[in-house]
């Protein structure tokens, strides 16, 4: 078979990016190559599911800009398709006082980022929220939740095939050539 694009490996960014393209150029071929007999085989289906609120991150950063966002696209796909994920929070605790300043800066930085229901909370209410743990302050975030990503990847495959994409496995990639560009006048530009 000849396809206009393929893509190499089919993790979840693979998927993405594949998922993605299809629905933008729906008139090109397209492929996914995976040298694995299933799609998410490795880190897409091993990895500790979490889904990061953006606290972390440099303020107006594109890191910080996308976390943020990638975490409200992904609560949202999981309701679209139907895969279960816990939007458990967390909870970032300071247990000794020379702690609490690095709490605050990082809840200011939460705050700049747009980080959904950021809060500072206290002893007491650490000890109601997650009864086996103890400490001075801690910043409550929750927006952060966990996820099977496998899961998402195998649904993100699903998209791009019934959008006419091919997911190919146990196909190997041991070679690449440069190709000449489409000229300016194919279908698709």
């Amino acid at each position: 078979s000849s396809f206009d694009v393929a893509v190499v490996g089919a993790g979840i960014v693979g998927l993405a990016a594949a998922r993605e393209l299809i629905q933008r150029h729906p008139s090109l071929a397209f492929a996914v190559l995976e040298k694995e007999q299933e799609p998410a085989h490795h880190q897409s289906g091993h990895n500790s599911g979490v889904i990061h609120s953006g606290i972390y991150y440099t303020p107006g950063s594109l890191k910080a800009k996308l976390c943020v966002q990638g975490a409200a696209l992904c609560y949202k796909y999981c309701d679209q398709k139907g895969i279960p994920y816990k939007q458990c929070g967390k909870l970032i605790v300071a247990v000794e006082q020379e702690e609490i300043p690095r709490l605050k800066a990082l809840y200011e930085r939460g705050l700049q980022n747009n980080v959904p229901g950021l809060k500072l909370i206290g002893a007491k209410e650490i000890q109601e929220k997650e009864p086996f743990c103890r400490g001075l302050m801690a910043l409550d975030s929750p927006y952060t939740g966990i996820v099977d990503y496998k899961q998402v990847a195998q649904s993100y495959a699903r998209d791009f095939q019934e959008a006419g994409g091919t997911i190919l496995t146990d196909f190997e990639v041991t070679n690449m050539e440069m190709a000449k560009e489409s000229s300016p006048e194919s279908q698709d530009g």
